[in-house]
């Protein structure tokens, strides 16, 4: 494993949308390996592949430092509720807002070796989830802020 640098806000890469993942490869497993780690040191609860600067549907969530979960191509199917979640983002330092996401959502997503599953989560992972999901089609949670954290 290696640790990555993070792409930053201003960064073009950060605004595009992301290909899919069509080979499963030990290529796919060092990048989700080097996300993990770069995660962990960065102190985050995710990681999607355009902060390291790498343009396919692939992320890495972990809400509490030891469950580690890898999302490859995920589409939310469903969702349900409204939640106001505190965000910051690795690729946008010193940046915090207030964000409204879904309370819970479903979503189909391959693991590193192609098959097919479907999650349910709710509250903070789905918090965690959708702001992944977002970097995948060039969203910044600073698009969605209904409210600025003041220092």
């Amino acid at each position: 494993m290696a640790r990555r640098n993070v792409v930053k806000v201003g960064d073009e890469i950060l605004r595009k949308k992301c290909k899919p993942v069509v080979i499963f490869d030990e290529k796919l497993w060092q990048l989700l390996d080097d996300m993990k780690e770069t995660m962990i040191a960065e102190m985050g609860v995710g990681l999607a592949a355009p902060q390291v600067g790498v343009m396919r549907r692939a992320c890495v969530v972990s809400p509490d430092g030891e469950t580690f979960y890898e999302f490859i191509n995920p589409v939310i199917i469903k969702s349900s509720g409204n939640q106001l979640c505190e965000e910051g983002c690795l690729s946008v330092p010193g940046a915090r807002g207030t964000v409204l996401r879904p309370q819970k959502i479903k979503f189909r997503y391959n693991d590193r070796k192609g098959d097919l599953y479907e999650m349910e989560c709710s509250d903070f992972l789905a918090n965690i989830c959708c702001h992944e999901f977002d970097h995948l089609d060039g969203i910044l949670f600073t698009d969605k802020i209904i409210k600025e954290q003041q220092d």
